[in-house]
């Protein structure tokens, strides 16, 4: 498939994948690992929000349950709390933004996509809520479906980090058997989006061999999104303790992924991403023979 033919779709919206799509985190949390507090107050997030959107988000994702290691599940009420009054203000101070939530939770994800939301991205690929593809369906709303193991207290952990020979194969046989449910479900296949989870029950080498062989992603025929910011793995390949300090290397590994075939970005540093994705875009595209793959 040519780069230009491939749409995502999300609600109204039409995303095209024709260029790297950049998706601004927003944590409302008390306690995400590299940004836990910043923007924990509905009026400092929706603030940072309209911040990522100027330096060049595509799209805003908003979550109010860490998924650190360690970190313990949310309560639903609470949940509903952190997320719902910033998805409202950023639509209503944004009206054309494509807006996301990051929760495993059905009843999130309804509120959510009543507030205003476009997409909803589950880290369990709706393994830990079933009513989660119900509600995804009868939204009509973009999907990403990532790989984890376990629930939200051990998916970051290496608990359930055990892998044979093939990492990559049981990545993707897993996540096919997420889609096949999820399509079977309702949910059309134009609306999903698939994120191999880097760093999520995985060890750094299971993440690098991921990463490696990212092409055998792509291949299960669906835009393959990564969430490389600040994580433990670009943190070890680099050398940098502190994960705030980790932007650059995060860059690094996001044109790799790009090279890859990955299309779309989960980001801290909305401004730097940018940049430096469109200049390796462009810089590849404008070859002769470009070294990126066009989209499966």
């Amino acid at each position: 498939m040519s780069d230009g033919a491939r749409i995502w779709r999300a609600g109204d919206k039409s995303i095209a994948l024709d260029k790297p799509v950049v998706i601004g985190i927003l944590n409302v949390t008390p306690d995400s690992f590299s940004d836990g507090g910043l923007s924990f107050s509905p009026d400092d997030a929706v603030a940072r929000a309209l911040q990522l959107l100027a330096d060049g988000a595509d799209v805003i994702d908003v979550g109010g349950e860490s998924t650190r290691p360690g970190a313990q599940p949310v309560e639903a009420a609470e949940e509903l709390r952190r997320v719902i009054p910033v998805i409202e203000a950023v639509r209503a101070r944004a009206p054309h933004a494509t807006i996301s939530v990051d929760t495993v939770k059905a009843a999130i994800a309804e509120a959510a996509l009543s507030a205003g939301a476009d997409i909803v991205n589950d880290v369990s690929a709706h393994r830990l809520d079933p009513r989660m593809t119900e509600v995804c369906a009868a939204g009509h709303c973009g999907v990403v479906l990532m790989h984890s193991r376990g629930g939200v207290a051990e998916m970051a952990s290496y608990s359930t980090a055990s892998y044979g020979d093939d990492v990559t194969g049981e990545v993707c046989a897993e996540l096919d058997r997420r889609v096949r449910v999820v399509e079977d479900g309702g949910v059309s296949k134009e609306s999903i989006v698939l994120d191999p989870g880097v760093g999520f029950s995985k060890r750094t080498e299971h993440s690098i061999a991921l990463l490696r062989e990212l092409p055998r992603v792509l291949d299960m025929g669906y835009p393959v999104m990564v969430g490389l910011s600040r994580k433990r793995l670009i943190g070890e390949l680099a050398g940098i303790t502190l994960p705030a300090d980790r932007d650059p290397a995060t860059t690094g590994g996001n044109v790799y992924a790009l090279l890859a075939g990955a299309r779309l970005f989960r980001v801290h540093d909305v401004r730097s991403a940018r940049q430096a994705l469109d200049v390796a875009w462009n810089l590849c595209r404008n070859q002769r023979a470009s070294p990126i793959p066009a989209d499966r």
